[in-house]
């Protein structure tokens, strides 16, 4: 028995389409693809700053995965296609708020876990001084009289969740942990924090007056901060202190953490009265869980005021510390969200939890999974040892 194989014959009066309709058809094609991989498969993001470093650098080239902890459903997804928050070029928001969307996240591999590299939107990103949009707005307040007299002077901006700055950072803390650091040590649930070989921290070196030479502190990834007489203020990775120590030329080295008395004002949670901290000492405190349940004081409110009315959407009036959440008082509060406490490897170089409290899960991008690329000053100066490395075996 003989097989026929039909093929669909080409219509001889139908118009080929124009060489323009082919390539537009292919863009179109290839920008929904690469929208639907970067919402919900994984997403480029480069390291801008030295928060991370020793274990991200600057000019990290990473993949974020967005599936490891499930990826987030867009509150805006009427947006230009692969632009975060802001137009190229012209300025202006990237996105219109005409259709909002409720927080969901699609089901993922895991949980965010204490130690993971996670990249989420910046809590404070809410609100937004267009003239100094890499500033915290409200520092910004902090400084300059208040809100009213920023509003006054500055064009303010307000954004959703997903349109809020991207920061990534080491999560140290999960839901439920306790949380304190005494002396530039990090302490989660009473016990020291596993530190890791290539984070910094700055330390007081004295030495005999010979100095330490530019090639040693290159070499060793010791960056210098101030210098007076024979004392120096260096930011020396973990793994490189007894290093510095056992120089023949050094007399002593002491961590330069700040005393516990030097308060800063803006420490979260922005309250000196209540929360005399800096970053060198602070807490303890508790990372919100879901359902846990906490009593609410005027002596704390500033730790949950954020929490209960901007990030879980809450009417919230502190009526001379009587506390009235949608319209009924109350002096207990039940979370409906879990929280996170991230904290830069770079720790006193590091804009992180110290200064704007607890991550809400719903701020969650995805975890930092590896390098693809990464160099010094330009492309010509590769950093090798780092392609296609690993984010975990990076931080070893």
């Amino acid at each position: 028995m003989q097989l026929a194989f039909w093929k669909k014959k080409k219509d001889p009066n139908k118009k080929k389409k124009p060489v323009w309709r082919e390539w537009f058809d292919a863009a179109l094609f290839a920008i929904v693809a690469a929208t639907i991989i970067r919402t919900f498969f994984i997403e480029a993001y480069t390291i801008p700053t030295g928060s991370m470093e020793g274990s991200m650098l600057i000019n990290d080239f990473l993949f974020v995965s967005k599936t490891a902890y499930g990826p987030r459903v867009p509150n805006t997804p009427l947006a230009f296609p692969l632009v975060h928050n802001t137009m190229p070029l012209t300025g202006g928001k990237s996105y219109t708020e005409a259709v909002h969307w409720n927080y969901k996240r699609l089901p993922g591999f895991g949980n965010v876990k204490r130690n993971d590299v996670v990249v989420f939107n910046f809590p404070d990103g809410d609100t937004v001084v267009a003239e100094r949009p890499n500033e915290d707005y409200y520092d910004i307040c902090l400084a300059e009289g208040g809100s009213a007299a920023v509003k006054s002077t500055y064009t303010i901006i307000t954004r959703p969740v997903d349109k809020k700055e991207n920061y990534i950072k080491r999560c140290v803390a999960i839901p439920g942990d306790k949380v304190q650091i005494v002396n530039g040590q990090l302490y989660l649930n009473d016990k020291p924090a596993e530190v890791f070989p290539h984070s910094q921290m700055h330390y007081i070196v004295t030495t005999k007056g010979l100095g330490l030479s530019s090639d040693f502190l290159d070499e060793n990834g010791i960056s210098l901060r101030e210098a007076a007489g024979n004392k120096y203020r260096l930011n020396i990775p973990f793994d490189k202190v007894d290093l510095v120590r056992g120089n023949a030329s050094v007399v002593s080295v002491e961590p330069d953490v700040a005393a516990p008395s030097a308060y800063e004002l803006n420490i979260f949670p922005k309250d000196v009265e209540h929360f005399k901290w800096n970053r060198d000492n602070f807490g303890p405190i508790v990372i919100p869980a879901k359902g846990a349940t906490v009593t609410l004081t005027p002596e704390n409110i500033a730790l949950y005021r954020r929490v209960i009315f901007n990030y879980e959407g809450n009417a919230f009036e502190d009526r001379g510390g009587r506390f009235f959440i949608n319209g009924k008082e109350t002096n207990t509060y039940t979370f409906k969200m879990d929280y996170y406490w991230m904290m830069g490897d770079n720790r006193h170089e590091s804009a992180d939890s110290r200064y704007f409290g607890f991550v809400p899960e719903d701020h969650i991008v995805g975890k930092a999974s590896f390098v693809w690329l990464s160099y010094e000053g330009s492309l010509l100066h590769l950093r090798w040892k780092r392609l296609l490395r690993s984010v975990s075996s990076l931080s070893k």
